[in-house]
This record gives C-alpha cells, sequence and structure tokens, in this order.
C-alpha cells in the first residue's frame, strides 16, 4: 500500500529497542512537526477551503499524537530532551522543486509530507511488531493506522489541486529519490527515519 521502493533495513528495530528513549523523543518531535508543517500549509493556502478543512483536524491528531508519545516518556520516567538535526527530511526539502506555479508548488510539499508520513508508517509497523515492550507495540500499531490514513489524504489532496497524471510522475520521482536518500543513509536506532 505504502509503495516505498526501499524497506527499512530489519536490523533498525533491534537497534531502535536498544535506544527506545531516543527514538521516543526523536518520534516526539516528529509529531511536533508534522503538526507545524500542516499548520503552514493552512497559512500559506488559507484561500483553499478544502484544504484547510482536511488538515486542521490532522493538525489535532498529530499533537495529539505528541501528547501520547510524550505519556510513553514519563510513564518510563524518561526525559524529553533536545531536539536533533533531522537528516531525512533535510534531504527530502533538497528535493522539493523550487518554482513553478502556486498549486505545483502545493503539490511538491504534499508529496513530501505524503513520503514522511509513509515512511513512519512502515516503520512504526516494524516496532508494533518486533519490540518486545507490549505497550509500545499497541501504542505503534494505532499509530501505524493513523500515519496510513495521512498519507492516503496527502497524495489525494495532491491529486485534487493538480493534474493527477502529473503529480502521479511526480510521486514516483519522489519514491525513487527517498530511496536513495535511505539507501545513502547511516542505520541509526536513535531516529525514527
Amino acid at each position: 500500500m505504502l509503495h516505498l521502493k526501499l524497506p527499512t533495513d530489519p536490523r533498525w528495530v533491534g537497534i531502535a529497542e536498544m535506544q527506545i528513549e531516543d527514538i521516543l523523543v526523536d518520534h516526539a518531535y516528529c509529531e511536533q512537526k508534522a503538526a507545524s508543517s500542516c499548520i503552514s500549509l493552512i497559512v500559506r493556502y488559507s484561500d483553499l477551503d478544502y484544504l484547510v478543512d482536511t488538515l486542521t483536524p490532522i493538525v489535532a491528531e498529530e499533537w495529539g499524537h505528541f501528547e501520547r508519545v510524550m505519556d510513553q516518556l514519563r510513564k518510563r520516567g524518561m526525559k524529553f530532551g533536545k531536539q536533533r538535526k533531522d537528516e531525512y527530511v533535510a534531504k527530502l526539502n533538497d528535493f522539493v522543486k523550487k518554482g513553478g506555479s502556486r498549486m505545483e508548488q502545493l503539490t511538491e510539499y504534499l508529496l513530501m509530507n505524503a513520503l514522511i508520513e509513509a515512511r513512519s508508517c512502515e516503520r512504526f509497523k516494524l516496532l508494533s511488531k518486533n519490540i518486545q515492550d507490549e505497550e509500545l507495540q499497541k501504542f505503534y500499531y494505532e499509530l501505524m493506522i493513523s500515519e496510513a490514513g495521512h498519507y492516503v489524504t496527502f497524495i489525494d489532496m495532491a491529486r485534487k489541486y493538480h493534474d493527477p497524471e502529473k503529480v502521479n510522475k511526480r510521486w514516483q520521482e519522489w519514491l525513487e529519490y527517498e530511496a536513495e536518500v535511505l539507501k545513502n543513509m547511516e542505520l541509526r536506532g536513535d531516529r525514527m527515519h
């Protein structure tokens, strides 16, 4: 369903499980950034009623996920910690086409968001199936379902506001690029992406 071109290295789960505090901290920041990204799109495209109406509940949901991750940290006596540079998102941001029409720019950001949600969904699924902590298994399963819905929403919205054929072509380019990014990144257990 996610159509990712390169699956996450299966070793990632074991490494992540050994660094679960770091993963939870990074995950909390990812949820914050997801909410912020939707807010930015709402502000930038406030004249697009469908976009505003669709993204507003996603902002609330992503912030709710942030609060849930914070609860998981607190239950375990772990500290929130400092934000780290998100190398994965920075590399995706480099792929955003500059220029073009306003709708082409919107499409770029919707596809980037869709890709981040797809990769998050894939990683949440891996965590839900493979880590020992039963509470976190359930937690990540629930979030996996939510992220899958967001991924579909972003793709559908891109197709609504721009030529679906062009969106599909560009989506394939994003998928190919993301696979290369992942292939060339160090395998780390302290990052969600």
